[in-house]
């Protein structure tokens, strides 16, 4: 395993090291939180992509492989559809913005009253994004070192809040795009040729397991249908995937380096699901569908490519925890922490924007890392996030885009109704039932159209700077950069 160990901490090495220059970078607010919104479609296609293909997409979906054959690719075929989505209708409108987060679009366009709400329901989506995504360290550092879980945690956790707080968006966007890179030669290049290889072929593959493995749709209409309504619409309105898109230099970037990302999933999902359906092949008896993955690279693949391709999963996992990590501190600050403290300037003083949201994500990585050490049950914690983002905030995001009749008291009932609907569903129905977001989502939509209705429509003046910002017309406010002695 030597040369596998070498692998892995000479990736991990450069991951700190890019921190180190992104730090160099990142002299702004803007350049901090969104890299300046100067990337270009290579690098913003590969950073998408690399955010939104995480340890679930990678790990999970060769374990739904594993369990459901071809039609396990669907998770990850509807984030990829969501993406493609989110790219192609709403992208260009989102960029052309200029904000930061989610929850000042709807400001924005509701007139400033919908944000500390609306944040509060974000921020704990993203932590739990970022505490999923944590978790997942354990897996791999278990295979990698045989490393105990808390301790594996800790590692993998504190390196990406390391190089999350030194750069923060440049360091990110850095590290996701060898992150990319990595995930593409691991994972597509050699883990599944070599899967399909060692399984016989596809027609051993076939020969040797149930026809329903082969059937597009086995793992049934009802959960396909549940996996398009977390996760493609979840893809339309959350933070981290909102925070890339800011990034996009412009609005035709965002569109199309989108659209080539979302597209790039849909490959990545189908890889996961064969691979899955290879492992089951070779070990039709896995103690558990999540082993999967670990099983084919420590027993199969040759040493170099083995440290390499659990590498590509480390990279998968790093690259959603610190979109996530960056995303729920950007939250915090800016939509919860600096409206409830008052304005960003007090007694004429000025303040560093970007030392106060490098010490938010320092403070969210902690948090992160604490919680995923105390949570156990990862499915749970991700579908609690997926539940209250969608059944929150879905409505009243893509009311205020679509329907111009939606007014401030509309989306701030559809966001508490939602929420609560959906927290109260989940007690009554169970955590992993698909009712809570069925229910909470058509409450959510039911009252934001009624209140909508019968209150006063949004101020004439709100309407037409909000049109203002989604033709482009207004620039966004210069931020101070940070003084040279800091």
């Amino acid at each position: 395993m030597a040369v596998d160990y070498t692998v892995i901490v000479v990736y991990l090495a450069g991951m700190l090291a890019m921190g180190w220059w992104g730090m160099r970078r990142a002299r702004s607010k803007s350049e901090f939180l969104v890299a300046g919104r100067r990337l270009g479609p290579a690098m913003y296609s590969g950073t998408m992509a690399a955010i939104v293909l995480g340890g679930a997409s990678t790990i999970g979906g060769v374990g739904l492989g594993y369990q459901y054959g071809l039609s396990g690719a669907w998770m990850v075929f509807a984030i990829g559809l969501g993406l493609l989505a989110l790219s192609i209708f709403f992208s260009a409108r989102i960029a052309r913005l200029k904000v930061y987060t989610v929850s000042e679009m709807l400001d924005l366009r509701y007139g400033g009253r919908a944000g500390v709400i609306s944040g509060v329901v974000m921020w704990a989506y993203t932590l739990m994004l970022a505490v999923t995504s944590t978790i997942a360290y354990a897996t791999i550092f278990d295979v990698l070192f045989d490393m105990n879980r808390t301790l594996a945690i800790v590692l993998g956790g504190s390196i990406v809040v390391a190089y999350s707080t030194l750069g923060g968006m440049w360091s990110i966007t850095l590290t996701d795009m060898v992150q990319f890179v990595v995930k593409t030669i691991g994972v597509l290049l050699l883990l599944l040729p070599i899967a399909v290889v060692k399984a016989g072929g596809f027609s051993e593959m076939k020969a040797k397991l149930p026809t329903e493995y082969f059937d597009p749709l086995g793992i049934g209409g009802e959960t396909i249908f549940t996996y398009v309504l977390i996760y493609t619409f979840g893809m339309l309105i959350g933070q981290d995937i909102w925070q890339r898109v800011f990034t996009a230099r412009s609005d035709t970037t965002a569109k199309w380096g989108g659209t080539v990302a979302g597209t790039y999933c849909l490959v990545y999902a189908v890889a996961g699901a064969v691979i899955g359906t290879a492992a089951k092949v070779m070990y039709p008896t896995l103690p558990s569908a999540d082993t999967a993955f670990a099983t084919i690279v420590k027993d199969e693949l040759p040493v170099g490519v083995r440290g390499l391709v659990l590498a590509a999963a480390l990279a998968a996992v790093m690259s959603t925890s610190s979109g996530a990590l960056i995303a729920c501190a950007t939250v915090a600050n800016n939509d919860i922490w600096s409206k409830l403290r008052g304005a960003v300037k007090r007694d004429g003083e000025e303040r560093d924007e970007v030392k106060d949201n490098r010490v938010f994500i320092l403070v969210m990585g902690i948090a992160v890392i604490c919680t995923a050490i105390a949570l156990n049950n990862v499915v749970e914690a991700l579908t609690v996030a997926y539940n209250l983002l969608v059944g929150g905030l879905l409505v009243p995001i893509l009311g205020g885009l679509l329907w111009k009749r939606g007014t401030a008291q509309g989306a701030l009932a559809s966001v508490v109704v939602g929420g609560v609907a959906v927290i109260g569903l989940m007690a009554t129905y169970g955590i992993l039932a698909n009712e809570p977001v069925y229910y909470g989502l058509l409450s959510s939509l039911a009252v934001y159209v009624v209140v909508s209705l019968a209150t006063p429509a949004t101020d004439a003046a709100v309407l037409a700077a909000w049109r203002e910002r989604l033709a482009g017309r207004v620039a966004e406010p210069l931020s101070e950069p940070v003084p040279a002695h800091q």
